[in-house]
């Protein structure tokens, strides 16, 4: 499994539907997060390494109702402490 992030600009107020439509229905998600700035929300998804990364933000993510803007983040490492 990989981490990818992917932050979403929703249509002005959608921002929380757009959360809960992802959380209803996207199982990939780990975490959404509302954010401040250029984007509305930060979402973590973890993705089979083998998964198209590009078809699943395109079909999974931008199809939500309300998105109108994503920048995806792909990860390479995670590192923790201990």
């Amino acid at each position: 499994m990989r981490a990818v992030f992917v932050m979403i600009k929703c249509e002005l107020g959608k921002a929380y539907d757009v959360a809960q439509a992802a959380a209803d229905s996207i199982e990939q998600l780990s975490e959404m997060f509302s954010t401040s700035g250029q984007y509305d929300l930060l979402g973590k998804f973890y993705l089979e390494t083998d998964q198209d990364i590009g078809r699943f933000v395109t079909e999974k993510v931008q199809t939500l109702p309300s998105v109108k803007d994503t920048y995806t983040i792909i990860t390479f490492n995670a590192f923790t402490g201990g």
